[in-house]
């Protein structure tokens, strides 16, 4: 028997292993979240707070050891994280629901 007929049934049972878990993806939630629910690239610090209020938490700066590697400052909030370079918001990274919640699967190679 050649290497194809070992692959198919093998492939067919990876497939229904990973489709039979009832997880909610972090993506998943994600994509379903409405984006005006969120900070926009490019707002500056005084927008978010004056939209979304004080944060939770104001963690420490990151960063910023050679000229090359700017200071990235971050925020907590309950449904996200907000990371800002100098005054400006770069990226906003929506937090798990639970601990349970998983991320998306890593690739198999």
């Amino acid at each position: 028997m050649n290497r194809r007929t070992y692959a198919l049934p093998l492939l067919a049972l990876l497939a229904a292993a990973g489709s039979a878990g009832a997880d909610t993806l972090l993506i998943e939630r994600t994509l379903a979240a409405p984006t005006e629910a969120v900070p926009a690239r490019g707002q500056s610090r005084a927008q978010v707070e004056s939209r979304f209020g004080a944060p939770q938490q104001k963690l420490e700066p990151r960063g910023g050891q050679r000229s090359q590697w700017p200071v990235i400052y971050r925020w907590v909030y309950p449904g996200f994280t907000v990371y800002f370079e100098k005054d400006r918001v770069i990226d906003v990274v929506v937090n798990r629901a639970s601990p349970t919640e998983a991320g998306p699967a890593p690739a198999i190679l």
